[in-house]
């Protein structure tokens, strides 16, 4: 599947192809959902907190006795009856929410996200960046390319670049991602993808798609000569031969 190129000054540099291992993949639009809740689950925090009896500040000394006085049977004052004491069955911040996924699943749902992109026509590749930071620099360069400026618009880099992620905080809608950290959310969620020509490789390593796993061909070294163990003769038969042999 070609995808544009174009220089660091916005020019075009004609089409490449990009890897069917990484962005040929078949849709998958259940493993995609999975790993979107998963990631979304996993930045989860529960924020609302209360305190139970246990946890209320003040005497744990029975207010008055039991019995004698007129009034209603009184425990101590961090109880969940009186103003001020502990909550009953409130809210708490130590709920778990991580979930888990394979890690094979988890790269065919990537695949299958940047397949879904591609289809689209939304990956670009630019085949580098200099160093320096400049957000003026960037934003001629993006007003260059074909892509709709005030949508979102993710540039995956192959390793930490500081000129380019400096350049791009700046920008409205506009982030950079390193290519080991694809996820679903910043890959489905943008209108362009751009890729640095080298972070293609990058993410290719990682995600994608290996041969079938089968099991490991033997070397000349491994192979051992097979031989059948000899038959060994049971004392009942080496006596039956002698019977037999003795003369009559």
């Amino acid at each position: 599947m070609p995808a544009k190129v174009f220089t660091a000054t916005g020019e075009s540099k004609g089409t490449l192809a990009l890897p069917e291992t990484l962005f040929a993949s078949p849709i998958n639009w259940g493993l995609m959902h999975q790993l979107l809740v998963l990631q979304q689950s996993n930045r989860r925090q529960s924020a609302a907190h209360v305190k139970t009896r246990g946890e209320v500040q003040g005497s744990t000394r029975k207010v008055y006795a039991q019995k004698g006085t007129g009034q209603a049977r009184r425990g101590p004052i961090r109880s969940p009856l009186l103003r001020g004491g502990g909550k009953t069955f409130g809210p708490r911040n130590d709920k778990n929410y991580v979930k888990n996924m394979p890690q094979q699943m988890r790269h065919a749902a990537i695949r299958s996200c940047l397949s879904l992109q591609a289809g689209k026509d939304a990956i670009l590749i630019l085949e580098n960046y200099p160093e320096t930071i400049k957000t003026k620099t960037l934003t001629i360069l993006l007003k260059k390319l074909p892509v709709e400026m005030g949508r979102r618009i993710v540039i995956v880099l192959p390793s930490k670049m500081q000129g380019i992620t400096l350049s791009a905080r700046n920008i409205p809608r506009v982030t950079t991602l390193d290519a080991r950290y694809l996820n679903p959310e910043d890959i489905l969620g943008s209108k362009h993808v751009i890729f640095l020509k080298s972070a293609i490789d990058v993410a290719e390593g990682i995600f994608g798609q290996k041969g079938p796993r089968g099991p490991k061909e033997p070397s000349v070294k491994d192979v051992k000569e097979i031989r059948m163990p000899k038959h060994k003769k049971t004392k009942k038969a080496a006596a039956k031969k002698k019977v037999s042999s003795s003369p009559k």
